[in-house]
């Protein structure tokens, strides 16, 4: 077994390259809800790329997005904007259950692809439109923030030069409260939390431990007709575990640890943000901290930046976060519904 490195006297600094530096691409944004709303911003508040067209299934949803937006094209319908000849990049900000349509439709007209996280409902769908877009030679990747942001940077390096040894352990939890009538009360949207929050959990326990070999889960059901809440452990092929849990009913500390035999890596809450790491010795010690300012979503600029420089240097997807990446999660939290008994709308 290696010995791993002394503990560092620092954590690294982020490598991420200036959002602002990023090559312009054209983008078209299909959808024109929450999400829709902070990554624009976002995108237009930390970046040179320009937002030619928006496209909703309806028209005067559209064109109220594009004129507060300063966007010159709205469009009525999904198939217009991917014909577009001004749009290089399609930003898929729909419902789940429209990802793989929209994300097809884009792909078939020739558009690099960003979805919303997931990717897809599933992981078949998901190698689908990988499989699409290697056939197209496209880029394509899931806009799971999370890996482009600079905090992940730093734990990418953190993992990378061993400080932590053997990785036994990750948890990692996300919880909110949602009021009645949200999106993610309705069954016939692929609701509950696994999707919207437990992506988050899961994936980071994917990422660090590798696709689990067997799951153990249980849920409890929400008086919407959803899932309510699941807890999870993710055992690892090397037996490493992964406890995850995410919940619709409660706000919860939504923090992450990655712990090692010599150091423990901590995320405060929100992990999945921008925010704080923590890297502390086994047995105690000197706590080392990369201290980010919390900026939320505003922080979404990142991944439309890594985009850009990776469709402007020919490459078909992010190293930050492969689509391989994308569907091994996917892979995980189809296991983690089978075993809670969870259907998502055919």
């Amino acid at each position: 077994m290696p010995t791993p490195p002394a503990f560092p006297t620092a954590l690294p600094a982020p490598r991420t390259p200036d959002p602002m530096a990023a090559p312009v691409l054209r983008w078209g944004v299909l959808g024109t809800g929450w999400i829709a709303e902070r990554f624009v911003n976002s995108v237009q508040n930390h970046t040179r790329q320009r937002f030619t067209a928006v496209a909703s299934r309806g028209a005067a949803r559209a064109t109220d997005f594009a004129g507060r937006h300063g966007i010159p094209a709205a469009y009525g319908s999904y198939e217009e904007l991917v014909a577009a000849p001004d749009v290089d990049v399609v930003y898929v900000a729909t419902e789940h259950t429209a990802h793989l349509a929209c994300a097809r439709l884009a792909l078939e007209a020739g558009k690099h692809t960003l979805v919303e996280k997931p990717l897809a409902l599933d992981a078949a769908q998901a190698t689908e439109l990988a499989r699409l877009a290697t056939s197209r030679g496209l880029f394509c990747a899931e806009a799971l923030w999370t890996f482009f942001l600079p905090r992940f940077d730093v734990v990418r390096q953190i993992l990378d030069s061993g400080v932590l040894g053997d990785i036994h352990t990750v948890l990692a939890d996300h919880g909110e409260h949602f009021a009645p009538g949200h999106r993610i009360l309705r069954a016939d949207l692929a609701g509950g939390p696994l999707l919207d929050l437990g992506t988050y959990p899961v994936s980071l326990a994917t990422w660090v431990l590798g696709e689990p070999t067997e799951i153990l889960a249980t849920g409890q059901p929400h008086p919407a007709g959803v899932n309510g809440q699941i807890s999870a452990v993710l055992r690892a092929p090397d037996g490493s575990q992964s406890a995850v849990h995410t919940t619709l009913f409660s706000d919860t500390p939504t923090t992450a640890t990655i712990a090692g035999n010599h150091a423990t890596l901590t995320l405060p809450g929100p992990f999945y943000q921008p925010g704080d790491v923590l890297l502390t010795p086994s047995g105690g010690g000197t706590t080392l901290t990369y201290t980010e300012e919390r900026t939320a979503h505003d922080a979404l600029h990142f991944e439309a930046a890594e985009v850009a420089r990776c469709v402007t240097a020919g490459m078909r997807e992010s190293p930050l976060r492969p689509l391989e990446e994308s569907i091994g999660t996917l892979r995980a939290l189809d296991g983690i519904r089978r075993v809670c008994g969870i259907e998502f709308p055919g």
